[in-house]
């Protein structure tokens, strides 16, 4: 259970691993946390994306839960980070500092290897020269990675798909359908860390049901 005051999803990323980053504790202090996933299903049956996101006092930012019919798990994982990051750069400004939470070991290593690279480092330093971006993800990793260089700074917990919050909304999404309705808040941190809110983005304001980035793509494709 979170302590008052703070988020759960910052318990989360405090007691797991940040691959390839060393995890001291003022890397804790983020602005935002994102927990995403992603499902397939064989069969032809849709698999779907769940987002979760939270400021690190616990206010709900978002929760968002979509079908969708990704050709296998791991461009699911991929297309469900993209979506996530997306979402949260729309409500927070450029120098958050933001937690990811994937259950996914592969895509939580290749975020951490592009933080450093964007850090200065030498893309050399990982196994085979580069991360191996599943086939069909191309076009989200690139997303992915533009939205790296976009906030402040980041870095990837590897949670375990048991405590992730976004895994049910992604399993079942047509059952949670009903939070993509439900007005998500924006909310400014300061530099100091304090979270004022503004206001929000509701349903007045833009269409709450967020198509996946593929679908922000227009013609491209992967």
């Amino acid at each position: 259970m979170a302590a008052h005051g703070r988020s759960s999803l910052r318990d989360l990323f405090d007691d797991s691993p940040t691959p390839h980053i060393a995890h001291p504790p003022r890397t804790h202090h983020r602005h935002f946390y994102v927990a995403t996933d992603g499902s397939y299903r064989r069969n032809g049956a849709d698999g779907g994306l769940g987002v979760v996101i939270e400021a690190h006092d616990g206010t709900r930012v978002a929760r968002i839960a979509l079908p969708d019919a990704a050709p296998d798990n791991n461009v699911a994982e991929y297309r469900a980070l993209h979506l996530g990051l997306d979402v949260l750069a729309a409500r927070a400004p450029r120098h958050a500092r933001v937690g990811v939470l994937v259950d996914h070991d592969d895509l939580a290593a290749a975020v951490n290897g592009e933080v450093l690279v964007e850090a200065g480092g030498d893309a050399g330093w990982r196994p085979g020269d580069s991360p191996s971006v599943p086939g069909g993800s191309e076009s989200h990793w690139r997303g992915i990675r533009a939205r790296i260089a976009g906030f402040g700074e980041l870095r990837a917990a590897r949670i375990d798909s048991r405590q992730n919050p976004a895994h049910p909304l992604a399993n079942a999404p047509e059952a949670y359908a009903h939070v993509n309705s439900r007005a998500d808040r924006c909310v400014v941190p300061d530099l100091g860390g304090r979270v004022d809110d503004v206001e929000a983005f509701g349903s007045e304001h833009a269409d709450p049901q967020f198509p996946p980035p593929s679908r922000f793509e227009g013609s491209a494709s992967d």
